[in-house]
């Protein structure tokens, strides 16, 4: 049974390791003291630059701790609680503790806190002849996180430089927070043993992620469009992402960084999204709501090169049925091609999927505004495929797209892609003869 602490509570922990989370908008870290309440070493703060410590690790927002494996000395653990904003007043956080299997424990929600950044939320301390006990504090600290380290004996600096122990200032707006650090950490440790090449954070991403995870969490459920019509993919390109491939993890359950990277890993197709080598950026957000919905998003970077490489195996994959059919290859049309990306940019920026446009121009309207002059057009789209193997796979099964594919009377080509809209990607394969 869960216990509900009240400030000043306490209760026997269980043995073995006991995990500590503080979820929300918050910097949570902790202080490893001996008898005089003072840390042995700077080694004994814990904190987002400094997570891990003797018996003690921070992932995110979860505080795992090992009594049996402190320093030497060591009979407390204070945790700590501060804003993750700068200038930011502390919302009231709520603590869970579990044991180390994750079965939950106790649960503790201090009075709401005054203008304090930083609060002492909870202790573990060594009682003789008890065992280990936490007790819920619950107590706010005026002098910022620097000022209790240094209560604690953590050798700060007076002279306003850098601390010696790295005590944290809060993170500056845009910077990236504990749990997308721990998110980065872990993906590229399993991408970097799968072979592929590290990715980065992108705060264009990292918007289009919170914005998702928050739509989730207001509908109750999973899905790649909120209630508000607005798609995963319309966010990532609202934001400033113009991408040449794209991936997501929509994700309920796990609480930490570690638990959703595990899970990803631990299906084939959600392992191929994450260790896919093409993706250069990444971004991963969660909104709570009752549950933990999580939004992770991979790109790849639209570029010019980029645009000309898909397009260019577009027409090679085409050109091998054609081949395997005993038909000639297609040549590329400039005119044709500048018809056929339009017409994608139009999908896109019209929320529209079809060969008429909104206005009515049909596929040789297009090819004609282009300045082509083909007497014979044909046109075939798609949408939502991630890879020019995947959408030509889809042409070729089926019959109408098949029979565009390999119509002897066509003898060019343009290819157009598109990022972004309700379906993520937007192609046109357009044919003249």
């Amino acid at each position: 049974m869960t216990q509900e602490l009240t400030a000043g509570g306490n209760l026997v922990l269980p043995e073995g390791a006991v995990r500590l989370r503080v979820g929300g908008e918050f910097d949570v870290s902790a202080l490893v003291t001996g008898a005089d309440g003072k840390v042995g070493s700077d080694a004994d703060f814990v904190f987002y630059n400094q997570p891990d410590a003797p018996g003690v690790r921070l992932r995110g927002d979860t505080l795992a701790v090992e009594p049996g494996r402190l320093r030497a000395g060591a009979c407390r653990v204070t945790v700590v609680v501060s804003a993750a904003e700068p200038g930011a007043r502390l919302s009231a956080p709520r603590l869970e503790v579990a044991d180390g299997a994750g079965r939950a424990v106790a649960r503790f929600t201090p009075p709401p806190p005054g203008p304090e950044t930083v609060l002492l939320i909870a202790e573990l301390y060594l009682r003789a002849g008890s065992g280990w006990k936490l007790r819920a504090i619950g107590q706010g600290y005026a002098d910022g996180l620097a000022g209790l380290a240094r209560n604690f004996g953590v050798d700060v600096r007076d002279d306003g430089g850098q601390d010696r122990a790295a005590v944290p200032a809060p993170r500056s707006p845009g910077s990236p927070s504990t749990a997308a650090d721990d998110f980065l950490r872990l993906v590229n440790s399993a991408r970097i043993q799968a072979g592929s090449p590290r990715i980065a954070l992108d705060p264009r991403l990292a918007s289009a992620a919170r914005s998702h995870a928050r739509a989730m969490a207001d509908a109750g459920r999973l899905g790649a469009e909120g209630r508000d019509g607005v798609s995963v993919h319309q966010r990532i390109t609202g934001a400033g992402y113009a991408y040449i491939g794209v991936g997501e993890h929509l994700v309920s359950g796990p609480r930490t960084p570690a638990e959703f990277v595990e899970y990803c890993l631990g299906s084939e197709r959600s392992r191929r999204t994450l260790l896919d080598p093409a993706f250069r950026h990444a971004a991963l957000a969660h909104a709570d709501a009752g549950d933990r919905y999580w939004t992770a998003l991979w790109a790849a970077p639209l570029t010019p090169d980029a645009l000309s490489r898909t397009a260019a195996e577009v027409v090679a994959l085409t050109n091998t049925e054609r081949g395997r059919a005993g038909l000639p290859p297609l040549a590329v049309d400039p005119l044709l091609t500048a018809a056929a990306q339009a017409h994608c940019a139009d999908m896109v920026a019209r929320d529209f999927y079809a060969h008429t446009s909104p206005d009515g121009a049909q596929p040789w309207d297009r090819a004609a505004a282009a300045g082509s002059r083909r007497r014979t057009i044909g046109e075939n789209i798609a949408c939502g495929q991630r890879s020019p193997a995947e959408v030509v796979s889809g042409w070729m099964n089926s019959p109408g797209h098949r029979a565009n594919i390999l119509k002897r009377e066509f003898g060019h080509l343009g290819i157009g892609f598109a990022g972004g809209g309700r379906a993520g990607t937007y192609w046109t394969q357009l044919f003249g003869g």
